[in-house]
């Protein structure tokens, strides 16, 4: 009974701990949801520069950004949801 506990509670850290990191590659202090811009409007605003918007998802407390930049090179982006403004990212 003992060790199925314990192999839930460590297996309810793992997932938990995973999730919140996802890929390392940037974390934003993101703060609370409702404090977010909408994604819409992130997609508009890389649109205008000239981007291919392809997916945008949440990852590590930011905003994911697959998409084409301005000169037509497939890129992977970071972006603070509260600011929109982008976010560095470590090499991989």
């Amino acid at each position: 009974m003992k060790i199925t506990s314990l192999f839930l509670a460590t297996s309810a850290l793992y997932f938990a701990a995973s999730s919140a990191f996802a890929t390392g590659l940037a974390t934003c202090d993101s703060g609370a949801k409702s404090t977010w811009q909408p994604v819409e409007k992130l997609e508009a605003q890389l649109k205008e520069k000239g981007y291919t918007v392809r997916r945008i998802k949440e990852d590590g407390g930011c905003y994911e950004v697959y998409a084409l930049d301005e000169k037509g090179q497939r890129g992977e982006f970071y972006f603070h949801p509260v600011t929109l403004a982008p976010v560095p990212t470590k090499g991989r």
